[in-house]
Formats: structure tokens, sequence, C-alpha cells
């Protein structure tokens, strides 16, 4: 279908994506097994936190999002003791173009942390590994998921606060 001055339509842009930089901008990681000589023998129980943030530089088209991870290992005993705990807020620095307004938020929130993920995971893993832990292999995260998590959370929160 030909356009009215006889040019055939464009195909739409495609989104672009760049990583221009990424870094750790904060990493806590208490071995609290070692401090209070904690012996233990058994599997631990692992709960991992996260949490996405995004802002624009002032660069156009540019912008910071922050993967921060809370990761506490605990000894699954009647009475758990702590075993470490790591805080890791990692951010990576992006070139995002061709992506809508109304698309971009979510694109910052799912598809930017899905590329800083394998950086993560090999942070997390060295530092359990040298803080004389077996290295801890995050399993993959569903950031789809997180992101709606964190809507429903929101509109939640909104409800209970207008009530």
């Amino acid at each position: 279908m030909a356009e009215e001055n006889g040019a055939a339509p464009q195909p739409p842009t495609p989104p672009r994506m760049q990583i221009l930089g990424q870094f750790i901008r904060d990493l806590s990681f208490e071995n609290i097994a070692a401090q209070k000589s904690i012996q233990t023998q058994t599997q631990p129980d692992i709960q991992v936190q996260v949490a996405l943030d995004a802002r624009k530089r002032e660069q156009e088209n540019q912008f910071d999002v922050i993967v921060k991870l809370k990761i506490e290992s605990k000894t699954k005993d009647e009475t758990p003791q702590p075993i470490f705990l790591i805080e890791l807020d990692y951010v990576g620095i992006f070139q995002v173009e061709n992506v809508p307004q109304e698309q971009l938020h979510p694109f910052l929130m799912i598809e930017c942390p899905r590329m800083l993920f394998p950086f993560l995971r090999r942070i997390v893993s060295d530092i359990t590994r040298d803080g004389g832990f077996p290295p801890l292999n995050l399993e993959n995260m569903d950031f789809l998921a997180i992101y709606r998590n964190e809507l429903a959370r929101r509109a939640e929160s909104k409800k209970t606060a207008d009530a």
C-alpha cells in the first residue's frame, strides 16, 4: 500500500538499547558465620530480595538502571541463625532509542535488568566463594514478574492510602 506521496510506508524503527557502562554503586558482604563462629553442615536457607529503579540522565536517551539485591543466608535449624548477608546495588548506564514513551518504563525495568543479570550473578558467585562459602549461583530472575508484582503492590498501597 503506497502513501499519498507515492513512497512505500516505512517500517517502524526497532527499539535500540546499548549498555554504555556498568558499576557497583554499593556492596556489603557480612560473613556472620565467621564473626560468630557458627558451624553449619546443612544446606542453608537463602532468601533473595530484588528492587529495581531507573533514572533519566542529563544526556538525551540515557538512563541509569539500578538493580538492588539483598541476599540473606540462614541455617535451617529450629532457631535459624544468620550465615551471611549480601547487599548489592548494581547500576547500568543505558542508551535507549526508538521506544515509545508509554513503553519506556517497562522497557527500563524489564529488559535492562535482564541485560545486567549475568554480571550480577557473577559478582554474587565470586563474593560468596571469596567469603569462604560455596559459590552462590543465582537462578534466572523473571524481571517481568518482578515488574508486575511491583505495579500490583503500588496499586494496592495507593488504594489503602486513598481509603
